[in-house]
């Protein structure tokens, strides 16, 4: 913890050194984030630069972060996504991208947990509003606290809570409702 003061202290400096530790530390999950949320490769890269071009602005007048680098960068991101969304008018989505499982254990995924994922996301893409989407999304694939999670949303922990626990409930009744779909003979296997 000590050395993340110290870097975010150099880096507050315009320190090339640590600006470039930053960087590297934090535009790849920076960047998964951003296409969770919008499904476009392109709008992420965007994002992530725009966070890092903040932060450089921020640094150079004298202001941003003293502490709790990740939950600010993570902030400017969710907030420039938001701006998107309201300026396209474009519901944000949730892709099927290869962040699934990409690490050693991806070629033992079996074909349910494959099947499983899949109605997860349709279920966060079409039962959950985006507050609920971006909640489930920083507490449960980034890896927020609570506190962290209404920090980034601008909510008081108590309000991440509710839209957690609202979130959780409406994926349940999704994914069971499509459990029921897929349970009950079809119209054309009665005939």
């Amino acid at each position: 913890m000590e050395a993340d003061a110290q870097l975010l202290d150099r880096a507050r400096m315009l320190d090339k050194a640590a600006l470039g530790k930053i960087f590297d530390l934090y535009s790849s999950p920076l960047y998964c984030y951003a296409l969770r949320l919008c499904g476009d490769p392109v709008l992420a890269d965007h994002v992530v630069a725009d966070v890092f071009a903040k932060l450089l602005d921020q640094f150079s007048s004298g202001k941003g972060p003293s502490a709790n680098l990740r939950s600010y960068l993570y902030e400017i991101a969710y907030h420039r996504i938001i701006d998107e969304q309201r300026s396209s008018r474009r519901r944000v989505t949730l892709e099927t991208v290869e962040w699934i499982r990409q690490d050693r254990n991806a070629a033992h995924t079996s074909l349910e947990d494959l099947l499983l994922f899949k109605q997860i996301l349709h279920a966060m893409r079409n039962a959950l509003s985006n507050d609920q989407r971006h909640v489930v999304i920083l507490r449960f694939l980034e890896g927020f606290s609570l506190r962290e999670t209404a920090a980034i949303i601008g909510k008081n922990v108590q309000n991440v809570k509710v839209i957690q626990s609202r979130a959780i409930v409406a994926l349940r009744k999704a994914l069971e409702d499509n459990r029921l779909k897929r349970a009950a003979p079809s119209s054309d296997a009665d005939k």
